[in-house]
């Protein structure tokens, strides 16, 4: 990861600018190592709180600290390259507070991060590279200063890498949501009632957009990305890479071709939707599904899974600010979860992934006890986990709020779970695997959604 040193920006950080730097300097670097201080005077505060903190940059710089408006985004620098401390923010009203929270570079102390829910508590990487790697905390689109992956914990770039890690603009990651999908590739009129994030269940795949090769049919794509844009929710996409929806004219391309065409799909997509906030990028790993370009794009090479390692590569050189999850419906149920976290672990080595993310169908006869049991397993991966696509079919409303409130609360209390996401809530609409799952029927609430609405305060 390269952190370019180079002289103090009088936008950046302006600590160093002032008769008070010295005091300023010491304030901001105190913030740095413990998290508390709230503002620093002289800081870039925007009419609605953007940007409200500096980031050094300088080889002994430290980040800048600094309070948001009403706005609320942006609270706190990031840090200084080599030996660089990162500062700390306190958000606006109604908004997260906390900071970018990156490592700082050669020797550099990160700084504290914070935030209203307590989660996230800090960073805990003191810098790993000689170049002084920046965290991936950035910009949060929903509003309130965020910190990304507990503010560059799991930051694995090589002091040379490129592209990645560039502070501010990383991933940033969203308070916990629960989220559902379009009901037959449309956004209904109720669904910003009960639900803060947003999944297209078709429309997001390549087979759907791009039937005929090099015509792009993204109508669906947009409207879903236009109302998460107008809502101030997160949008997720599913799925990038898949052994299944691909387009049928994909498999006779020779390999190149069928490279370049994985490539212009990602690279389109991206374009398309800069403020996608987490991508389903791999789903469905072998053995459950193997895309027909998969040598195409690596294929197994050193680490067994070159292909996937590189569809997560491409996928953060276009989508920089994307949450970046593996996606699989073993996770949490199945026999073979191993072999997921076995995948995991592999492309994890990368550090091009940011998260894990568990469909969670099929689990009403599961106990809760071992549904813990392999939730710990996947919690020892060490990255962030998703509920990606989480039902419960029963057409008994007392056995399906029973098993609702044992399940959902267990997701809901484990911090290393960012976000959860309904797959469907109307009943006779919803996947035809779980054809009892909806929660609302004719238009009434069945006992599960009664309770999940209470148990949210929505």
């Amino acid at each position: 990861m390269n952190f370019p040193k180079r002289s103090v920006n009088v936008d950046e950080t302006r600590v160093f600018r002032f008769e008070r730097s010295t005091l300023i300097f010491v304030l901001s670097i105190w913030a740095g190592g413990n998290g508390t201080l709230a503002c620093a005077p002289q800081e870039n505060l925007g009419p609605d709180g953007r940007d409200a903190g500096g980031s050094g940059s300088s080889s002994a710089g430290g980040g800048g600290s600094g309070m948001a408006g009403s706005g609320g985004k942006n609270a706190g620098g990031t840090a200084g390259s080599s030996g660089g401390a990162a500062g700390t923010g306190a958000a606006g009203s109604g908004n997260r507070a906390g900071a970018d929270g990156g490592p700082g570079g050669s020797g550099g102390a990160a700084g504290g991060a914070r935030d209203a829910s307590s989660q996230d508590s800090g960073a805990t990487d003191a810098g790993q590279d000689s170049a002084g790697g920046a965290g991936r905390g950035g910009a949060g689109s929903d509003g309130g200063a965020t910190d990304v992956r507990d503010a560059g914990a799991t930051d694995l770039g090589d002091a040379g890498a490129s592209g990645k890690d560039t502070g501010t603009d990383g991933p940033s990651e969203h308070p916990k949501f629960v989220g559902n999908i379009t009901t037959h590739g449309a956004v209904r009129s109720d669904f910003i009632k009960y639900w803060d994030q947003i999944t297209p269940e078709n429309e997001g795949k390549w087979g759907s957009v791009e039937a005929t090769r090099g015509t792009m049919n993204w109508a669906g794509l947009d409207a879903v990305y236009n109302y998460a844009q107008q809502n101030g929710i997160p949008f997720k996409e599913h799925a990038l890479v898949w052994g299944s929806q691909q387009p049928s004219w994909i498999s006779s391309l020779p390999a190149a071709e069928q490279a370049a065409e994985v490539e212009e799909w990602i690279r389109l997509f991206c374009e398309r939707y800069p403020n996608v906030a987490l991508i389903d990028v791999v789903n469905e790993p072998p053995p459950h599904t193997t895309p027909p370009y998969m040598n195409a794009i690596g294929g197994a090479g050193a680490s067994g899974y070159d292909w996937i390692i590189w569809s997560f590569q491409k996928t953060r050189q276009y989508c920089p600010k994307a949450i970046l999850i593996l996606n699989d419906y073993n996770v949490l149920r199945w026999a073979d979860a191993d072999n997921f976290i076995k995948i995991a672990n592999a492309v994890k080595r990368s550090g091009y992934i940011d998260a894990l993310g568990s469909q969670s169908h099929g689990q009403e006869t599961q106990t809760l006890s071992d549904l813990q049991a392999r939730l710990n397993n996947l919690i020892a991966v060490g990255l962030p986990i998703y509920i990606a696509e989480y039902d419960v079919s029963t057409e008994d409303d007392a056995q399906q709020r029973m098993i609702m409130e044992q399940q959902f609360t267990l997701f809901w209390n484990t911090p290393q779970i960012k976000g959860i996401t309904l797959w469907g809530y109307i009943y006779g609409s919803t996947w035809s695997q779980a054809p009892y799952s909806g929660l609302l029927r004719n238009d009434a609430p069945r006992p599960a959604m009664t309770w999940l609405m209470t148990f949210l305060g929505r």
